[in-house]
């Protein structure tokens, strides 16, 4: 039996937790790894050097291995995986252990799995990890909720692997219970539209200025320089400049033109319907990934559902300007969404988010870090409850020095048949939002002609129902 030694236990070897690992590792800690696949103990073993790493081929080993109480990290697929490694978890562990699921999983399930430990003893921690590969290598944005006093536990660990901002780790308590699953769950629902709105403005670029991918590159490199640097505007530009191995073309022209998605951009949709709060730019990017994946009635509609081309005969480089506004334009307003979400989730799940907190740990490691959540980070510096991002003077200004090169690449989009279905809703959302008064008198007059819903008056307070002198339809 090995002693009980190593400071952490990680549960899922798998490409992100073996790199965890090497990073917790680098950092002063020892860890001992499981996985029921033998290979992926193996390849912990082979790439750890002299590093404080054990591989124990069974739970109970690897459990004996750790310091008590324990701290336990599982890496594994989020839903039925999560519980059944809990469940032969279980027999091996002791009052005050710590488990902390640094997965992807549904803040319901984390919800239900702290209060499920809880009478056991055992701590739960929701930890939400972004950074893909290199991040969990070599420094994530980490985003964890449970009790308070658990994280104090691990808090150390935490700070010395994630990734720094000016000295800063991006990690921070976030809040009690599902707190730190659903700031991830957002986070990720935020990267659906960026990416999706990053797509749009590729198409544009690509059916109305025929641009190379050599133009592709230039551009999104040069926008990487300004106002939009970020993290996936500049692997976008990386990508264009890839080739091929197998055919010497640029790779992107390979790639099957059919998104996947893991659900969590579903998840946050759901939960923003559920709070009745709109998030249009990232409901649409969730049903464009739906769309592209019905690729063969895409290429059979190609044929029947015919519409003349028009060709675009405006100048290139203004378009290429109205584009860098639109792209401005619908990614802060990608980000405002994802915060009133948090806004709202936070008052009524309890959470008691701070979002300048959520926008400093955002900036470093994350798939969403951009120059733009520094000025996130401000506005809620000093207007901590600020329902909607847009609503900050600063942002104000940037969404109205924006407003008609993002209006004409619209126009463009729609004149030339080219979908750009995130960037209408962030606009759509924009002047739905400033309206004071929109057509919701009709609806409502609507409900209460076939079903009796009732309305509010403007000129009088109480709840009113008329009898719509309705003939038999």
């Amino acid at each position: 039996m090995p002693e009980q030694i190593y400071d952490y236990g990680m549960i899922g070897l798998g490409t992100m937790g073996r790199n965890l690992v090497y990073n917790m590792c680098d950092h002063g800690y020892s860890v001992a790894g499981f996985d029921k696949d033998a290979s992926k103990v193996d390849a912990l073993g082979n790439g750890a050097g002299d590093r404080k790493v054990l591989g124990p081929n069974n739970l109970k080993d690897f459990v004996a291995a750790l310091k008590s109480p324990r701290a336990i990290m599982l890496l594994v697929p989020a839903g039925h995986p999560v519980d059944a490694v809990i469940s032969e978890l279980k027999p091996f562990l002791s009052k005050d252990d710590l488990v902390m699921d640094c997965g992807n999983s549904h803040f319901t399930d984390t919800d239900a799995r702290i209060g499920q430990l809880a009478k056991e003893q055992i701590h739960f921690m929701g930890v939400g990890i972004s950074g893909g590969e290199y991040g969990a290598r070599y420094g994530p944005s980490i985003m964890p909720g449970g009790a308070k006093e658990a994280y104090e536990r691990v808090a150390p660990m935490l700070k010395a692997v994630s990734a720094k901002v000016n000295g800063e780790p991006c990690v921070t308590w976030l809040g009690p219970g599902s707190a730190g699953h659903y700031v991830k769950m957002v986070h990720n629902g935020i990267e659906y539209g960026l990416m999706q709105l990053i797509a749009e403005g590729y198409h544009l670029l690509k059916e109305c200025l025929d641009m190379s991918n050599d133009g592709l590159h230039k551009v999104f490199s040069k926008w990487n320089e300004g106002r939009m640097k970020s993290y996936l505007i500049e692997i976008t530009a990386d990508i264009f400049a890839q080739n091929d191995d197998l055919t010497g073309n640029r790779l992107i022209d390979m790639i099957l033109d059919k998104s996947a998605q893991n659900g969590t951009g579903q998840w946050t949709s759901q939960s923003a319907m559920g709070l009745y709060l709109p998030i249009s730019v990232i409901d649409a990017s969730v049903s464009m990934r739906d769309l592209s994946a019905l690729k063969e009635e895409r290429v059979a509609a190609q044929k029947i559902l015919q519409w003349h081309k028009v060709v675009f005969k405006g100048n290139d480089s203004e378009l290429v300007d109205w584009l860098e506004n639109a792209l401005y334009f619908s990614m802060i307003t990608a980000y405002a969404q994802g915060m009133s979400l948090l806004q709202r989730a936070s008052k009524e799940y309890n959470y008691g988010l701070k979002l300048d907190e959520v926008a400093a740990i955002w900036r470093g490691g994350c798939i969403i870090r951009s120059v733009l959540l520094e000025d996130i980070l401000a506005a809620y510096s000093t207007e901590p409850s600020l329902p909607n991002l847009m609503i900050n003077k600063q942002m104000a200004l940037k969404l109205e020095t924006c407003q008609d090169g993002f209006r004409l690449a619209v126009k463009t989009a729609i004149e030339t048949g080219v979908p750009v279905p995130a960037m209408m809703a962030s606009l759509a959302y924009f002047d739905g939002y400033r309206s004071g008064w929109l057509p919701a008198n009709l609806v409502q007059a609507q409900r209460d002609y076939f079903g009796a819903h009732t309305y509010q008056r403007i000129d009088r307070k109480g709840i009113f129902h008329t009898e719509w002198n309705q003939t038999q339809k």
